[in-house]
């Protein structure tokens, strides 16, 4: 935000720090082996490499978004260990509690979105939530940029949730059962052969798009959250460059974190469509259930 706000896109010391020492030997590599495959590639669509990455130079051998996203990744482990502290039961520390509440808030919507068997995917999930949120908290300080303003960032993200909840369902069902669920439910014979491949079409495409919704939901909040702040600080420089940006700020940790929320959750949904608690979970909660209505009733 406050890149923003000085009146451009200015690329931050680290990612020129980080081209100008490993940029060379990555510029040559794509030029070598890359670029020929791009430009065979986007010949067939009647365009050119440059025309959809731009010009490929040694300063940007190396995007300012995967400088960004390597980043985050190391300040979402540093960020967790900084909280974790030294774990102490009796004298918890404010680190330790503040762990504490996100663990235990994540735990529930997982819980409540996938069911209590859901609790196995607990570190999967959280680390989604906690990468996109230090992602989207990147942008409000002045030695960083968003990496998940650029829709290359969070494209992978939702290739990454869209594969990994797809693992689930073909691991936990099975891949001919897990292609079945997109059918729908059992029909009669003569509506079998009508409607359920419609079902199955509408649900496959669904499916096929959920990382593109993913990615375009998450990258055009962000980004549109920053041209807000680009807009309202050339209003009447320099009075509006650097108050303002201030007092925009809470709008924006309050974007960040919805943002977060709505990744992550609709994750769980997905997973939640495609995992079911085990034969003896459900037998253990029948007997579980079965006896509390007994003890009530006596």
């Amino acid at each position: 935000m406050f890149l923003f706000a000085e009146g451009g896109h200015h690329t931050p010391l680290i990612v020129e720090f980080v081209n100008h020492y490993l940029g060379k030997p990555i510029h040559e590599f794509q030029m070598a082996y890359t670029y020929p495959l791009w430009s065979w590639l986007l010949e067939k669509a009647g365009t050119t490499p440059e025309a959809v990455f731009g010009e490929y130079t040694v300063d940007n051998a190396i995007p300012w978004y995967t400088v960004m996203f390597t980043v985050a990744c190391i300040l979402t482990v540093a960020v967790v260990w900084v909280l974790k502290g030294k774990l102490s039961e009796d004298d918890p520390h404010h680190g330790q509690l503040t762990l504490e509440a996100g663990f235990l808030a994540l735990k529930d919507l997982i819980v409540n979105s996938i069911g209590e068997h859901g609790y196995q995917y607990f570190p999967v999930v959280a680390t989604f939530a906690v990468l996109v949120l230090v992602s989207n908290l990147m942008g409000l300080f002045p030695v960083f940029m968003s990496p998940t303003a650029h829709i290359s960032v969070t494209f992978a993200l939702g290739i990454t949730s869209f594969v990994y909840y797809n693992y689930v369902g073909i691991s936990e069902n099975g891949f001919i059962n897990h292609l079945a669920h997109f059918a729908g439910p059992k029909l009669p014979l003569l509506m079998t052969l009508i409607i359920t491949p419609l079902i199955f079409g509408i649900e496959l495409i669904s499916n096929m798009i959920r990382p593109l919704t993913l990615a375009i939901r998450l990258f055009a909040n962000m980004f549109a959250d920053e041209q807000i702040a680009v807009q309202i600080s050339g209003l009447f420089p320099p009075f509006t460059q650097y108050l303002l940006p201030v007092a925009l700020m809470p709008l924006a940790v309050f974007v960040a974190f919805v943002q977060t929320l709505v990744f992550t959750l609709l994750s769980m949904i997905y997973i939640s469509e495609v995992s079911h608690p085990s034969h003896e979970e459900d037998h253990v909660d029948e007997i579980i259930h079965g006896s509390v209505d007994a003890s009530a009733s006596a």
